[in-house]
C-alpha cells in the first residue's frame, strides 16, 4: 500500500539511497575482511618473524622436522603456514616442495586479497555513478516540474535539486574514504609480501641444506623417490 501511494519519482530517488546504502556496505565488509586477513596472515613485526625463524632455523639444522611440523600446527600466520607445508612436503624434494609452497601461498592468500580488492574498486568506480543517476534523475524532475507548472513554487523545485545534489555528495562521501582505506590496505600488503619474501629468503635456503642431509641419511632415496615411480609407470 505505501509503495503504490509513492510517485514514480519518489520510487527511484529511494531505490537510488538504497543503492548507494548497499555498495557502501558491501565495499566497507571486503575492506574489514581483507584488513584482518592481512593482519591473520602476517608477523607484527620483523624481530617477531626472525624470533620465529630462529627456531625454525635450529631444529632444521638438528633435522627435527616434526619438531617443525608440531611448531606451525595451528598457526595462521603465512611464513608459519609455508615453512609447515614445506616440511610435510620435503619427500617432494626441495624444487618440487618451494613450487608448491608458493602456489598454495599465491591461491589461498593473495588470490582472496585481490579478489576482494577487485569488489572494493568496483564500488569506489559504481557509487559517483550511482550518484550520478540520482543527479540526473533529479534534475528531470525538477523540468518536469517547471513544465507541469505554469507558477512553480522554489519549495517544489528545492525538494528535485535536493535529491540532485544529495545523491552526488553521497556518491562521492563513499567512494573518498574507501580510496584512503584502499591505499592504506595495499600498503600493509606491501609490508606483508616483503615480510614473507625476507622468510622465505631465510628459510629456504636453510630447508635445502636440510633437506641435502636428509636425503643423504637415507641413502638418497628422498630426492628421487617421484623418479622410479614415474619410471615404472612408464614401463606398465
Amino acid at each position: 500500500m505505501l509503495l503504490a501511494e509513492m510517485s514514480l519519482f519518489e520510487i527511484i530517488s529511494n531505490a537510488t539511497y538504497g543503492a548507494l546504502a548497499g555498495v557502501a556496505l558491501w565495499g566497507l565488509y571486503c575492506i574489514v575482511i581483507v584488513w584482518s586477513r592481512v593482519n591473520q596472515k602476517r608477523f607484527k613485526s620483523e624481530e617477531e618473524q626472525d624470533f620465529f625463524m630462529d627456531d625454525v632455523e635450529q631444529m632444521l639444522s638438528g633435522g627435527d622436522f616434526e619438531g617443525i611440523t608440531e611448531y606451525c600446527e595451528g598457526d595462521k600466520r603465512a611464513v608459519s603456514q609455508i615453512v609447515g607445508m614445506a616440511v610435510e612436503h620435503r619427500e617432494m624434494g626441495y624444487k618440487k616442495a618451494r613450487t608448491f609452497v608458493m602456489d598454495r601461498f599465491q591461491r589461498d592468500v593473495m588470490s582472496d586479497v585481490e579478489y576482494r580488492l577487485s569488489w572494493v574498486s568496483t564500488v569506489i568506480k559504481s557509487a559517483p555513478m550511482i550518484g550520478l543517476f540520482g543527479t540526473v534523475f533529479g534534475m528531470m524532475g525538477a523540468f518536469e516540474t517547471l513544465a507541469t507548472s505554469e507558477s512553480v513554487e522554489p519549495s517544489a523545485l528545492a525538494s528535485d535539486i535536493n535529491i540532485a545534489l544529495r545523491t552526488t555528495a553521497c556518491g562521492l562521501a563513499i567512494a573518498i574514504p574507501l580510496m584512503i582505506l584502499v591505499a592504506n590496505v595495499n600498503i600493509r600488503i606491501a609490508k606483508m609480501e616483503d615480510l614473507v619474501g625476507a622468510g622465505l629468503v631465510r628459510f629456504m635456503t636453510v630447508y635445502r641444506e636440510a633437506l641435502a642431509k636428509y636425503s643423504s641419511s637415507r641413502g638418497g632415496t628422498a630426492a628421487s623417490t617421484v623418479e622410479p615411480m614415474t619410471s615404472q609407470s612408464r614401463v606398465e
